[in-house]
């Protein structure tokens, strides 16, 4: 379907930030225009006779709601966020709204049972909106001891929602020497122990439209993620692109989900929110190293290939538009947790999460076919090295909670920076420190 560029696919819009009137959606923040743009930008601004490259998003004829959660800074409320999610509800059949993309997030503080942001989007996941949010951006964080793991931000800890990590394609159309971000935050989940993430994407280093005037662009990019006009225009100088540029983060590889399952739908507008994670997760690609490594500012990040830091693979989206699995009940994500052996098992299943039994391997979670693939994702020797993190006295099982009386933010206050549907980004009680937004903005090599 060729999309319409004379005319704005933004068919509802509404603000949501306290102190300004309804009416102001401007992205003041600017990286959730970039996210509309990974999710749906039609190449409206690189298309013609003048340009030797188009950047289009995943899904470049969906329309957009957009619904201003966020300041000026990328910051805002809880109340906010929940009062947008329940805007796109109230507003669902009138403009046939079928995704919420919350590239967004902020510490766990408490059970997905009891957190009002869970269950903002279990209102929505049961109305019908497939909600896809970022795993956050807090892999690389090891104050609690555990390298990264147990980090994944809310509301990507509820189980029904799909959760997105994200991946880097070190600069080649190959998957072969694709490898996952460190920064990409690990399961299980705080409190809960929900295993998460459920997918990885994209998201390192991702060309889409730079929001004009936007804070993030003026004081946060650097050079690496501006690129030069004559990186897409003939005769082009080598000055920097106003209209496009670089971000990284699981805020941008959230909308490359969303925009697959756009596609999805398009193709079958009957498929229910339940169908569509299930056909996303089993049909993922599931081959990946053992482990792979990264050095930045002199310190060297290992990320290991197991179930809590890839979910159940990396996003395929031929393979999910050509599944024809239905799911036949709850799609939630299962529980891990530890006997008093040690072992760890998934949900009632018994079946050991890495071992000969894991049940990422032959036996299968929500029907026939085994969701995670014919192998364990995972050894024996998952946690060498890694101190004990998730079972030891530090950590998620053990005495000292994960977040204890330090927030394992600190002054980084949430893991995303994009919008609900397109404006802004992340929320928390403070402006994200520097290492927050370099983090997300530069990348890895």
């Amino acid at each position: 379907m060729e999309a319409d560029k004379s005319t704005s696919r933004i068919v509802y819009k509404r603000n949501f930030v306290a102190g300004q009137g309804t009416g102001v959606t401007a992205d003041q923040f600017g990286h959730g225009t970039h996210v509309a743009g990974v999710l749906a930008g039609n190449g409206a601004q690189s298309t013609g006779s003048s340009f030797f490259k188009t950047f289009r998003g995943i899904a470049p004829a969906a329309r957009l709601i957009v619904l201003r959660v966020l300041n000026w800074s990328g910051n805002g409320t809880d109340s906010q966020v929940i009062a947008a999610i329940d805007e796109a509800i109230r507003v669902k059949s009138t403009y046939n709204i079928r995704i919420i993309n919350l590239s967004l997030g902020r510490p766990v503080y408490e059970s997905y049972k009891l957190d009002p942001l869970c269950k903002a989007v279990e209102r929505a996941w049961a109305a019908g909106i497939v909600v896809v949010t970022a795993a956050g951006n807090e892999g690389r964080n090891n104050s609690a001891g555990t390298e990264g793991y147990g980090t994944i931000s809310s509301p990507g800890n509820d189980p029904y929602v799909i959760t997105v990590g994200a991946m880097k394609d070190n600069g080649t159309a190959s998957r072969a020497d694709d490898t996952v971000a460190s920064y990409s935050a690990k399961g299980p989940t705080s409190i809960n122990h929900i295993v998460k993430p459920d997918i990885l994407a994209p998201g390192n280093r991702i060309l889409a439209l730079n929001a004009s005037g936007g804070e993030i662009f003026k004081n946060y990019s650097s050079s690496v993620n501006k690129i030069p006009w004559n990186y897409y225009i003939t005769g082009g100088t080598k000055d920097f692109s106003s209209v496009y540029y670089k971000l990284s983060g699981t805020s941008v590889a959230a909308p490359m989900v969303s925009g697959a399952v756009a596609l999805m739908l398009q193709k079958d507008p009957t498929l229910s929110p339940e169908t569509v994670k299930l056909r996303l997760m089993r049909s993922a690609h599931k081959q990946f190293p053992t482990n792979s490594f990264v050095t930045d500012g002199g310190i060297t990040y290992t990320s290991r290939y197991d179930i809590f830091t890839v979910g159940a693979g990396y996003l395929d989206v031929w393979a999910a538009l050509n599944s024809t699995e239905v799911a036949t009940g709850s799609t939630a994500s299962p529980t891990a947790y530890i006997d008093k052996n040690g072992n760890t098992y998934i949900g009632n299943t018994e079946a050991q999460v890495w071992g000969s039994n894991a049940l990422w391997g032959t036996n299968a979670l929500w029907g026939t076919n085994a969701l995670w693939g014919t192998t364990a994702i995972g050894g024996s020797t998952l946690f060498s090295g890694a101190s004990n993190a998730l079972w030891g006295t530090n950590a998620l099982w053990g005495s000292n909670a994960l977040w204890g009386t330090n927030a394992l933010w600190g002054t980084q206050q949430a893991s995303g920076y994009n919008a609900l549907w397109g404006t802004n980004a992340l929320w928390g009680t403070a402006a994200p420190g520097t290492a927050a937004v370099s983090s997300l903005v530069n990348g890895e090599n």
